[in-house]
Formats: structure tokens, sequence, C-alpha cells
């Protein structure tokens, strides 16, 4: 089921954890089907390069298996984790903090992956860097 024009519920819910149930609810696929119209925004400002999901939808179950807090907004559809082929982590981060978009979050994640994230109320617009170091601002 496509959700936008580039992004598949499939691809919003894949997990290598597969022995557990990641199906989201009905309030979940619907944020996730905002996250999907957010991602297709993301690509316009990066200048329409694919994105690649690591991660996005975690049921509790996927969740708890990578190590996440219950408080992820991955758990209700409104979190991905992407890469941009050509790309780098900083370089993604510094393009949407300068851009308009409406983010939550964007945190690049020890240098390896975006992190992205809408809000159902108000964005936050808070850009974090989060490593070995611990977690910080991004500067």
């Amino acid at each position: 089921m496509q959700l936008s024009e580039h992004f598949s519920l499939d691809e919003l819910t894949y997990t290598d954890h597969r022995e557990f149930d990641n199906t989201p609810n009905r309030n979940e696929k619907a944020n996730l089907v905002l996250l999907a119209n957010f991602l297709e925004q993301v690509r316009q400002v990066l200048g329409n390069k694919p994105i690649v999901i690591n991660s996005a939808f975690r049921s509790k179950q996927v969740n708890d298996a990578v190590g996440s807090k219950d408080s992820s907004q991955h758990r209700t559809g409104c979190a991905a984790d992407i890469r941009v082929p050509g790309m780098t982590p900083d370089e993604v981060v510094k393009a949407i903090i300068a851009s308009d978009l409406a983010y939550d979050q964007v945190i690049r994640e020890h240098d390896r992956w975006t992190h992205v994230s809408i809000a159902i109320t108000i964005p936050r617009k808070n850009a974090l860097i989060i490593d070995k170091l611990g977690v910080r601002p991004y500067a």
C-alpha cells in the first residue's frame, strides 16, 4: 500500500525482527501517512534524492528488541531513521535545519543515519547529535 508517491506502508513498517508483529493500528497508520508526506518534503529539500528508510514504525516488541525507549516517536509512527545515498548524515541534518520544514526532531545519530520526526501538534524544531559522547544540541 502506497502512503505517498515514494513511500509505502511496507517500507515504513519493515523490520529485521520478523519474529514480532509490526502492524500499526489505525492511529499509527494515520501518523505514517503524515510521516510519508513529510518525507516527500524532505526529499524535495534534498534535491529529490532517494531516501532509504532504515527504520520507521516500531511495535512495542520491535522497539524493545532494538533497545529503544517506550517514548520513542517510532512507536507512534511519527519518526524515521533515514540514509540518503551521496549525502552524509551531517549534510542531511544541515539541509533540514536550513529549510522551512516543520520537523519535530532531526538527529544525527552515530554519524551513520539521520533521525527525522514529525509532531502531531506544534513541532519543536529540536536538532540533536547522538553518538558515543552522548546526546547534545546540534551546533
